[in-house]
């Protein structure tokens, strides 16, 4: 594997405002430019901290670094005037922290989505056909003019900006079919060879519209990339069917695709703790590396050690000491996928010789703990999808969210067969705590992230029980008690905590017609049912979400509706 990529964007994340941070891109709109009030302090601290992520990360290993944003960095004669000012202050700054990076031996790239322009752009693109097309590699062809430094382009066409981004440059899905996006990389790959640039082509999509699908539809993906030869392109695939998760074998897409490729990883487990406790990752890497040696044309991996998520967990890798369980899993992905060595000596690598068989069996016990309570093993490991997306193996903790919901208790009261097991099972793994924290105090690691989790967990495992045993008035007490012992020990103002979604409000559904739904819209294999699915979860549904769409939205819980792209992304 020659390519060894990763994040850069934790620099420009040092003292964003909100409770919860939107952790999928550079908030350029927080930004300060020159002339506004504390612009000089800021971007002094952001300079200090890209030197210490640059040294940090070519010390383990890597050997690229990827930035946001190229509509962000580019002046481009159609943004309007105010726009094009900020453009030209950022663009002046990173470039400094590019040149900086290559001076570190460290290759750039830049993301990009698309479609992303400008209020005017749009207007003057609105309804013009191909216009838009051409346009965007007009961009990108201007923005590698204007950055020799930068080597290549990460394109995203699968998701946009979410929708609590409030930035006049702003993303939006602009595709919609396998063709569609053919077209636009044909359009754009000669701008990269002319160039003598790459342009990395990300396969992730959150099932929206016919492209939805591509990250695990063997039919759309090869037609996406039908006819692609190019020494300009690279294909970038996460090596699940779904997001970062675990319970999830390597995407068969994978083997099948001959192109040059990427594998993604994610060091900062956004839908584990975010690096407030460890989540190792170095055993399932382990598992991917022995499933990756069928695979063919695999160049490199990229991996996110800041990007991913929403929600208040601040840690930062790189640039403070609290981020060690991010850096040690950032350490593993490179140590076991590209340069074969066992998780036992990635441990003692990190750790040192002393302190490694401790710390060795402290994350032993944290993986378990993490597979059997934050997981529910049993619904993990099945493999379902609805509509064009692989259902995440975690649904009733979502980001920093834990849900007692009733919708929640159903859903998984209808899809877990042995419920008493799953309580044990959690249970049992629970009594790996106190050892857990020994080993933390005895070897100079960080006790209070052991309690953190330990009581994070624990009421975690309350859920469970929510979930599985029959409900009652007590059960709701003991709830809304465990949640305000669980505030008061981990106050806001001392550490980021996870936020307990009470309601136990009942479903409008009976049980049984809910049970009835769950087997109706969900499927067990990838492959769409003829009538179940192509008939009605991929257009009759679609329909009737749209004709009642005010009122399914009220309904939702609001993390739902204004997070990323809202749920109702995946019903278009």
């Amino acid at each position: 594997m020659d390519l060894a990529l990763i994040d850069g964007i934790g620099p420009f994340l040092r003292g964003c405002v909100g409770s919860r941070i939107n952790w999928s891109k550079i908030p350029f709109a927080q930004l300060p430019v020159s002339g506004e009030e504390g612009s000089e302090a800021r971007w002094g601290q952001i300079e200090a901290d890209a030197g210490r992520l640059l040294e940090g990360v070519t010390r383990m290993g890597y050997n690229a670094i990827s930035f946001d944003d190229v509509a962000h960095l580019v002046d481009h004669p159609d943004f309007e005037p105010e726009i094009r000012a900020r453009s030209s202050f950022f663009a002046e700054k990173f470039r400094g922290i590019f040149r900086q990076a290559l001076s570190h031996g460290l290759r750039v790239y830049v993301t990009t989505d698309y479609f992303t322009a400008t209020p005017a752009v749009e207007a003057r693109l609105r309804g013009k056909s191909g216009a838009c097309e051409r346009w965007f590699a007009g961009m990108v062809d201007r923005f590698l003019g204007d950055f020799p430094e930068v080597s290549g382009v990460i394109l995203r066409v699968g998701e946009s900006d979410g929708r609590d981004v409030r930035d006049p440059v702003r993303s939006r899905l602009a595709l919609h079919s396998a063709a569609g996006a053919n077209r636009l990389l044909k359009t754009l790959l000669p701008v990269f060879e002319r160039r003598g640039r790459t342009l990395i082509f990300r396969t992730w999509t959150v099932g929206a519209s016919l492209l939805g699908d591509m990250i695990w539809h063997p039919g759309r993906l090869a037609r996406t990339v039908r006819g692609i030869d190019s020494p300009a392109f690279i294909l970038s695939m996460k090596y699940g069917e779904s997001d970062f998760f675990r319970f999830l074998p390597l995407n068969p897409q994978v083997l099948r695709i001959r192109l040059p490729k990427l594998i993604e990883f994610q060091a900062r487990r956004e839908y584990e703790g975010a690096g407030e406790y460890p989540s190792f990752v170095g055993w399932d890497c382990e598992e991917i590396r022995r499933e990756l040696a069928g695979a063919q044309n695999v160049v490199g991996l990229s991996v996110w050690c800041q990007t991913g998520g929403w929600h208040r967990f601040r840690r930062l890798a790189f640039l403070e000491p609290g981020a060690l369980w991010i850096e040690l899993n950032a350490a593993a992905i490179l140590g076991i996928v590209r340069d074969e060595r066992s998780v036992e000596s990635v441990v003692e690598g990190f750790f040192g010789a002393e302190r490694a068989p401790a710390a060795l069996e402290l994350l032993s016990r944290a993986e378990r703990v993490v597979r059997e309570i934050l997981y529910i093993p049993e619904f993990a490991e099945r493999r379902l999808y609805f509509r064009r997306v692989r259902i995440p193996p975690l649904v009733h903790v979502y980001w920093d969210c834990l849900f007692f919901h009733a919708p929640v208790r159903e859903i998984l009261r209808g899809l877990v067969r042995d419920p008493e097991r799953a309580i044990r099972v959690g249970e049992e793994a629970f009594a790996h705590f106190g050892r857990m924290e020994e080993l933390a105090a005895g070897t100079g690691l960080p006790v209070g992230d052991i309690r953190f989790m330990r009581d994070t967990f624990e009421l975690i495992l309350l859920a469970r029980r929510y979930y599985f045993t029959p409900f009652t008035g007590e059960m709701a007490e003991q709830v809304r008690e465990a949640k305000r012992v669980y505030k008061a020990r981990w106050p806001r103002e001392v550490r980021p905590r996870y936020r307990i979604k009470v309601s136990f409000d009942p479903m409008p559904l009976q049980k049984r017609t809910l049970r009835w739904l769950l087997g109706v819209l969900l499927r067990g294999e990838s492959g769409y049912r003829t009538v179940l699915d192509r008939v009605l979860t991929l257009n009759v549904l679609s329909w009737v979400y749209r004709m009642f769409r005010s009122r399914y939205e009220e309904a939702l819980p609001k993390f739902l509706r204004q997070s990323a792209m809202g749920v109702d992304s995946i019903l278009r």
